[in-house]
């Protein structure tokens, strides 16, 4: 009976002790293991991308992809000085824009779907209306290879970034330059605006990627490697907090820029020689997307940087990637010996 009243007083006793506030543990605890929470759940999350159609058109490689914002339509931009319209979710071709006289680098959309601007080797910036497929604006002034471009959030604001080693912004309504960057060392090979258009990140063969303040054109921060791989492509994450930034040393780097921290490194993915594009796919899973010089597409965990998935089916490099804004659908580019588009569309679980 004594042995059963110490049980239970000691079962009271234990009982009656009170939990640890979160305080008493030792600071970072209870954060990591949040952080490992979050970790575990993202590692379940699996993507299932499968060949959806392959859209064959350009007689050049494929230099850029990009989605309407609308997601009606994908842009093709190639060496072939075209860019072709595709229906984003049929693959069903609707129509060509031509007039640069070299080949195109890269393309894309104003954020109503309604206007396309192209970066050009002739030297040129195009603004195209995406309905009746004509030239509007010729904004020209840089003196080299026009690689990038990009329209601000607003749409009112073009910037285009050269092997001349300077950005370039326009205003759309005038065509007019109103700010001339001397951004880097070498040829600028990424921008990017920010979410509400404040902010544009540059990425350069110099290695550096460079935050500018959109309204006067100052360099507000330089993020620096210490090995200084060439930067091949950069840009905002979709809530504008971090960057991803592709290197030619096969990383793919995650930065916050606020503190200059690079926060998490993707590899896997061969990227050596050609500037290939990264993005975010955010609909379903959230996955960090890349070409590859191996012919495949890259899909990584966000969170936990694993390889999730590698897509296969071309027979060159894929230097061109898009995500769909609403729609689990990716659009991957190849180059010279392949030529073609491929859309892969996430599985339904059964």
């Amino acid at each position: 009976q004594q042995q059963q009243q110490q049980q239970q007083q000691q079962q009271q006793q234990q009982q009656q002790q009170p939990t640890v506030p979160q305080g008493a543990y030792p600071p970072g605890v209870m954060q990591e293991h949040q952080q490992n929470k979050t970790l575990q759940q993202a590692a379940l999350q699996r993507s299932n991308y499968v060949w959806q159609a392959t859209l064959v058109g350009h007689k050049h490689a494929i230099s850029s992809l990009k989605f309407s914002n609308d997601g009606k339509c994908l842009a093709s931009a190639s060496a072939d000085k075209t860019v072709l319209l595709w229906d984003a979710t049929t693959g069903e071709n609707h129509g060509s824009l031509v007039g640069h006289t070299q080949g195109i680098s890269d393309v894309a959309w104003s954020s109503d779907s309604s206007f396309i601007c192209t970066a050009s080797d002739d030297t040129t910036v195009r603004l195209w209306d995406a309905n009746t497929r004509q030239t509007l604006k010729v904004l020209r002034g840089h003196n080299s290879y026009v690689f990038c471009v990009n329209f601000n959030p607003q749409s009112n604001l073009i910037a285009s970034g050269s092997f001349d080693e300077s950005i370039k912004l326009w205003d759309v309504r005038s065509a007019r330059c109103i700010h001339t960057l001397s951004a880097h060392s070498d040829p600028v090979t990424a921008v990017h605006f920010n979410v509400d258009g404040t902010l544009i990140v540059s990425g350069s063969y110099d290695g550096l990627c460079r935050i500018w303040d959109s309204s006067n054109g100052q360099c507000l921060k330089t993020l620096i490697d210490e090995d200084n791989p060439p930067v091949s492509h950069v840009k905002f994450s979709p809530n504008g907090k971090y960057i991803l930034v592709s290197t030619l040393d096969n990383t793919i780097r995650l930065w916050n820029y606020a503190n200059s921290k690079c926060l998490k490194a993707y590899v896997g993915h061969t990227n050596e020689k050609y500037c290939i594009s990264s993005t975010f796919s955010v609909v379903n899973g959230k996955w960090v997307v890349s070409g590859s010089e191996d012919h495949k597409v890259y899909l990584w965990n966000l969170q936990t940087r694993e390889v999730v998935q590698r897509l296969e089916g071309h027979n060159d490099a894929v230097i061109a990637i898009a995500c769909h804004p609403q729609e689990n659908i990716i659009a991957s580019g190849a180059l010279e010996a392949d030529k073609t588009i491929r859309l892969w569309r996430e599985k339904e679980p059964q």
